[in-house]
């Protein structure tokens, strides 16, 4: 049986959102996951966001960085990985087979929706999220155009990081010294395009004033340049 997910019917009718383009309300199965779709007028790709531990879809600098990528053109979708319940459990949080499960899900019912029928796809992923996406991206192969990982994990892919050709930055804070050289080490193993950027004297979460604009600028050019369609 093929699952697909449900917009809901506020979203229906509440879809213009003026220079925002339109906003839709998903549920991902099997098990209805939400999540927020927004998508800007002329959108060229699609970037699905993978949380990192603890976080959610209302995760403050994630919703930053979606913002400011729909204001360059680029739809995002923001979602829970986890049921409350799940995150109630640790373990959970750090089970990145699940993780990287829950991203091929959201990917697999997005591209059957009208709104991404024509739009590239790329994932962002923070902390564990940025392992998730990677894992997902081992699985879909040419389906995922691009990954950005924001001060993430990608370390936890394990032996997966081999199987990734899907062109990858990896975005680190410089001050985050021990993430710095995880990120070093899991960029040795990637296969395919990548780029390596440390943002100077940034921390972990990025808080620093100019260093979540610097992810946005690093984020935006990567999209742009692997998920804009060739000219004919």
């Amino acid at each position: 049986m093929v699952h697909h997910p449900s917009i809901t019917k506020a979203a229906r009718s509440q879809q213009g959102l003026d220079r925002a383009g339109q906003v839709f309300s998903l549920s991902i199965p099997p098990i209805g996951l939400p999540g927020t779709a927004r998508v800007p007028n002329n959108a060229y790709g699609l970037v699905i966001f993978a949380h990192g531990s603890g976080s959610s879809r209302f995760s403050p600098r994630n919703m930053a960085v979606a913002e400011a990528l729909n204001e360059q053109g680029i739809a995002t979708f923001l979602f829970d990985l986890l049921t409350s319940e799940e995150e109630a459990d640790r373990a959970n949080v750090f089970d990145i087979p699940l993780l990287g499960e829950r991203v091929v899900e959201a990917v697999l019912s997005l591209s059957r929706e009208a709104f991404a029928q024509d739009l590239k796809l790329g994932l962002f992923g923070s902390s564990t999220g940025a392992a998730a996406a990677l894992v997902a991206a081992a699985q879909l192969g040419d389906r995922i155009g691009a990954i950005v990982s924001r001060g993430g994990r990608p370390d936890l892919a394990g032996n997966v990081l081999t199987q990734v050709h899907t062109p990858t930055l990896l975005i680190v804070g410089g001050a985050d010294d021990v993430v710095v050289e995880l990120n070093r080490q899991a960029f040795a193993r990637l296969r395919g395009p990548k780029a390596l950027e440390i943002i100077p004297r940034a921390s972990h979460l990025f808080p620093e004033p100019g260093a979540l604009e610097a992810v946005v600028d690093h984020a935006a050019r990567w999209f742009a340049l692997y998920l804009k369609a060739e000219p004919a």
